[in-house]
């Protein structure tokens, strides 16, 4: 379906559609429960055999990851030329790639820390559960309260 075929309302993706959105961005968010509390982290990745890969060092990111529960990876975006937005998540188990075997195909994998330090954890996320949508931005949706340029009104003391 093209931008300008698609109704007014949210178009759920099919899993298809979803890995297709994964595979076209590196950047998404790593949602974690840490101490009781859920986290987010930005984090870079690659799609490997039907599974989101990236790296990480030791810390809450990892702790947490690691910590027995499922995580939910996000990643969205938008195309300002046709005003279609979309976002796609991904929920499931997560292990750590420690099999020699597993090593050495992660190292050969395009996934290259942003930060400086030692990034050596790779970690995969098992999706059991994907699902994603998409839906036009009207201009209507992109005014705030009072503007008619879309611009937001912040009344900050």
């Amino acid at each position: 379906m093209t931008a300008s075929e698609m109704p007014e309302g949210i178009e759920n993706l099919s899993a298809n559609q979803c890995w297709e959105r994964f595979r076209s961005t590196d950047l998404g968010r790593l949602a974690v429960i840490a101490a009781g509390h859920p986290e987010i982290f930005p984090i870079n990745y690659v799609v490997d055999h039907g599974c989101l890969v990236f790296r990480t060092a030791p810390g809450t990111k990892l702790d947490a990851a690691l910590a027995g529960g499922s995580v939910a990876m996000e990643t969205d975006g938008y195309n300002p030329s046709t005003k279609v937005a979309w976002s796609v998540v991904a929920k499931g188990p997560v292990e750590r790639l420690v099999s020699i075997d597993d090593v050495i195909s992660s190292a050969m994998l395009p996934l290259f820390p942003w930060q400086g330090g030692e990034k050596d954890n790779f970690i995969r996320v098992i999706p059991v559960e994907i699902s994603g949508r998409r839906f036009r931005i009207t201009p209507a949706t992109r005014r705030g309260p009072g503007l008619s340029d879309g611009r937001r009104r912040l009344d900050i003391e």
